[in-house]
């Protein structure tokens, strides 16, 4: 459970910052309780958290709460507005719980907040910035 200590840390480095937790909501085959304790540390360690379910749209941007999340079946996902809103909250960190499978447009290269692929998954994907932690 190496991932533990390092999102503790992670999460006692943000004080001040503005960040934002995003739950992939694209499928129902997700490890649940895996990500409600994400959502739960969040919501403990820096509770002005963002919370923001996304798949091929943002479906809501709420408080951080961990039994919120309403997850879909179709499996279809898409990073890019979420990324563009990111940037357009002028984000500092945003942490986002997916399987990484989504689109991703190719001339979107970087980001200017830091942002961290949290993957519930024994598969890593190549992600083309920011960087992957395996919540598996």
């Amino acid at each position: 459970m190496k991932w533990h200590k390092r999102m503790l840390t992670l999460l006692q480095k943000q004080g001040n910052k503005k960040v934002a937790l995003c739950v992939d909501t694209s499928t129902n085959e997700v490890p649940k309780m895996l990500i409600n304790n994400i959502v739960k540390l969040f919501e403990q360690l820096k509770p002005d958290t963002l919370l923001v379910q996304a798949d091929f749209k943002i479906r809501s941007i709420t408080p951080i709460k961990s039994d919120t999340i309403k997850y879909y079946s179709h499996g279809k996902s898409s990073y890019t507005l979420v990324l563009e809103w990111a940037q357009e909250e002028k984000l500092d960190t945003l942490f986002y719980i997916t399987d990484v499978t989504g689109f991703i447009p190719e001339e979107m290269d970087t980001v200017d907040f830091d942002l961290y692929w949290l993957v519930p998954d024994d598969f890593i994907p190549h992600v083309p910035f920011g960087k992957v932690i395996k919540v598996a």
